[in-house]
């Protein structure tokens, strides 16, 4: 597949909110102490990748981890707004439980991952929501046949890019990791893509916390 475009995936740092499962979605919260340090050791083994360009959401948690591996590698960060995270709308801010409590109706469907669920006051419904993922990483992909690229991003983005890249519905139960700072590789070709591999975290082996892979709202 000599035109295939590598394409790495970067879910950001962890940030407070993670590590207190609150919901985030599109709001700016930054990397805590431990999520920079996460991005700093995510940068140090892609410098030598061979990347050609690094494309970021603009949210802050992420643009904060693309920095890093710009800072490594001489790159500049190129904002993609379509890389955000899923809107949430009345759920962001809130943690997982306090949606149990307040919405119980509305979190069931949340939870079951109903494909036409919208989080009231501006939510996205995850066939929007995976439409634009999926969208954006393929346009940007598409930029650079047979060269590799990073794009750093959130986890609600990672997951709708395995689904698209290993054919499972959108409402399928999620059996795959998606942790903070994690590498994840795909290849791009004939307008789809493949998986080459997932959510390795070799890197951070030396993490004195425990990982964070419950990315909803992340």
């Amino acid at each position: 597949m000599p035109q295939a475009t590598r394409v790495v995936l970067i879910r950001h740092g962890q940030t407070a909110w993670n590590v207190g499962t609150r919901i985030q979605g599109q709001l700016d919260i930054p990397l805590n102490e431990h999520g920079l340090w996460q991005a700093s050791r995510m940068a140090e083994v892609l410098v030598d990748e061979g990347l050609q360009a690094v494309y970021s959401s603009d949210l802050l948690r992420a643009r904060a981890t693309a920095d890093a591996l710009a800072s490594r590698t001489g790159l500049a960060v190129q904002d993609e707004p379509a890389l955000r995270e899923r809107a949430f709308g009345r759920f962001e801010g809130r943690t997982y439980a306090e949606i149990d409590i307040t919405w119980p109706g509305e979190a069931l469907r949340w939870r079951q991952r109903d494909p036409a669920f919208a989080p009231p006051e501006g939510g996205e419904n995850l066939i929007d929501f995976s439409a634009r993922c999926v969208d954006a990483a393929s346009r940007l992909a598409a930029r650079h046949p047979g060269e590799a690229i990073a794009l750093v991003t959130h986890g609600g983005v990672l997951d709708s890019l395995y689904r698209a890249a290993v054919g499972l519905p959108l409402q399928a139960a999620r059996s795959w990791a998606l942790g903070n700072a994690s590498i994840n590789r795909l290849l791009f070709a004939a307008g789809r893509f493949t998986l080459v591999g997932w959510n390795d975290d070799a890197h951070l082996q030396e993490d004195p916390d425990p990982p964070i892979q419950n990315a909803e709202g992340g």
